[in-house]
């Protein structure tokens, strides 16, 4: 937290992902701070029949960084029973709205810690070399991990423009 704003090195990270990860935490930092306080009720809020709720872009965040962990430091897609876990909040839409809901703040605060806190250790293992492999990625198109990992905060920070959105016009009592 005391170095929230400054994106620079941190001990036991190489340079750039020190920097990958600095921005990862401020991107969390904002969405926390935009859920602080809801109730479940409020979590599952859905503003109409498209939309997502709050909890399920909450464990949208975690599927897609645990989908990118995978891919990236195992190298290997989703089984089915990571599937049958991250499935609904990687898909969202209306599985995510039947599946996702029912749960306090705490148990998708805890996703989000257990998936980030995994992301560290694999950080840790890799150095700035690692950033520059390449992969076919979108539209047939090469990524290199830089880029995936941006991404992976990138999408948080576009949804949390939808939770704060979303929270601006709940109607829970």
């Amino acid at each position: 937290m005391q170095n929230l704003l400054l994106i620079k090195d941190i001990p036991g990270y190489s340079p750039q992902i020190s920097r990958l990860v600095s921005m990862m935490n401020y991107a969390r930092y904002t969405t926390l701070e935009a859920v602080k306080d809801l109730t479940q009720a409020e979590l599952d809020f859905l503003l109409d029949g498209q939309s997502n709720s709050i909890g399920a872009l909450l464990l949208h965040f975690a599927a897609v960084e645990y989908a990118y962990q995978v891919s990236t430091f195992e190298k290997r897609d989703l089984n089915e029973e990571e599937l049958l876990i991250w499935g609904p909040a990687l898909e969202l839409g209306k599985v995510g709205q039947e599946q996702i809901k029912g749960h306090e703040l705490e148990y998708y605060l805890h996703q989000l810690d257990q998936v980030r806190n995994r992301t560290l250790e694999f950080f840790k293992s890799v150095n700035d070399d690692w950033l520059d492999t390449e992969e076919d990625f979108w539209y047939e198109k090469k990524a290199n991990y830089y880029f995936m990992w941006f991404h992976v905060f990138e999408d948080e920070l576009n949804h949390r423009g939808q939770i704060r959105l979303i929270r601006n016009r709940l109607k829970v009592k």
